[in-house]
């Protein structure tokens, strides 16, 4: 296992369509573990193939508390199959886009369709935080980032700081 460099704004990378996981092989089992190293390094509570710069659809989340023993989720190939009319914000922070909270507004309840690193495909049922995570990763997989979620004001304004940043940095 290796901690992996994380893809930051305004990276287009960050912005492509992963493609299904496939076969799950050695390769696979090892990009999850990477992952999973990844992301609770970061720290973060999910973490997308995409923001690694694998752009395969998989997604590692773990939303235990810090005291609490670690939940690790690997879904291959995930998507949404239902999501609750009901809404609620969640105030959102992501990986790639260090140091920057907003409050998005997604479906309270979620069911998830995925694959287990063993293959066996699974449904899953879920709300609150996993709920978010789920959502907030799964649009990872479709190039979508969570300011794509708030208003064009703010997410200019992101954009425009982060590429800056990155111009700064380039320097």
């Amino acid at each position: 296992m290796s901690i992996r460099p994380l893809v930051i704004l305004p990276d287009a990378r960050l912005r492509e369509i992963s493609a299904p996981v496939g076969t799950i092989t050695g390769d696979v089992r090892k990009l999850a573990a990477d992952m999973l190293e990844t992301m609770y390094d970061a720290p973060g509570v999910g973490l997308a193939g995409i923001q690694i710069g694998e752009p395969v659809r998989i997604v590692t989340i773990d939303t235990s508390k810090e005291k609490e023993e670690r939940r690790p989720l690997v879904l291959l190939d995930p998507e949404i199959v239902w999501t609750s009319e009901e809404t609620r914000p969640y105030e959102e922070g992501c990986l790639s886009i260090p140091d920057y909270y907003a409050e998005v507004i997604r479906p309270d309840r979620v069911r998830v369709r995925f694959r287990t690193l063993d293959g066996e495909t699974v449904e899953q049922e879920a709300d609150g935080l996993l709920a978010t995570c789920l959502q907030h990763e799964i649009d990872h997989l479709n190039g979508v980032l969570f300011i794509d979620h708030l208003s064009k004001l703010k997410r200019d304004r992101v954009m425009k700081k982060f590429a800056k940043a990155a111009k700064r940095e380039a320097a």
